[in-house]
């Protein structure tokens, strides 16, 4: 017997969906012309500088200085990130919870990986949001195939759920992949925003020519 759609709806139960991790997804308005802007300048820099080496399996990233040298492309990415985090952030205070986010501090770094080119697992350390924001996520090698370098996060439970019985599931929305990973592949003009501490991975990517993306973090 097979079941076409998971539900939680057995016996009356209420649903509580615990510890949930964000992940917001958004399209940058004006994408295009930043886009355009950044491109050259990322790859000039990538001719002239060394790569720093940090979780990147191959590729090219910058130090953490982005915002000296990103241009107004680049302010408008880090203003972007900042306006994301402030709408999803709040302060705990005696009286609660209170809408006011703290003033940030970035540091933000581009990445420009090849075929073959991979991030290994990694979380990002002494800061609370982490981001990209991709502006050019490369063409598939073959008509109508996928790029591969599928932006990876770990369930941040670990194995656990899945390592007593490999073959079962929870048949509830959004806990099917419960010990596993989530991927998020990644499109031109579009930024994505994490809980720094998640671990994840970018596989490897697979397309025609290069994709470039900068990856930021939120701190205080």
């Amino acid at each position: 017997m097979t079941s076409s759609a998971p539900s939680s709806d057995v016996m009356g139960a209420e649903l509580r969906p615990l510890f949930a991790t964000p992940l917001l997804v958004t399209e940058i308005e004006g994408a295009e012309a930043i886009n355009a802007a950044l491109r050259p300048v990322i790859l000039e820099r990538r001719e002239r500088l060394p790569s720093a080496r940090r979780s990147n399996d191959g590729g090219w990233q910058s130090d953490l200085d982005f915002e000296t040298w990103g241009g107004a492309g680049g302010a408008r990415i880090m203003a972007a990130a900042r306006t994301l985090a402030d709408g999803l952030t709040q302060v705990q205070t005696e009286a609660g919870l209170v809408a006011l986010p703290p003033v940030w501090t970035m540091n933000a770094w581009a990445n420009v990986n090849g075929p073959g080119d991979a991030n290994m697992p990694h979380h990002h350390p002494a800061a609370f949001w982490s981001g990209v924001y991709w502006l050019d996520a490369g063409e598939p090698a073959e008509p109508g195939g996928a790029c591969g370098g599928e932006l990876e996060f770990m369930d941040p439970r670990g194995v656990l759920p899945s390592f007593y019985a490999p073959t079962l599931r929870y048949a509830i929305s959004g806990c099917l992949s419960a010990g596993r990973s989530e991927f998020f592949t990644p499109r031109t003009g579009t930024m994505v925003l994490f809980p720094a501490w998640l671990v994840h991975s970018v596989r490897r990517y697979t397309g025609a020519g290069v994709r470039i993306s900068v990856a930021f973090n939120l701190s205080i």
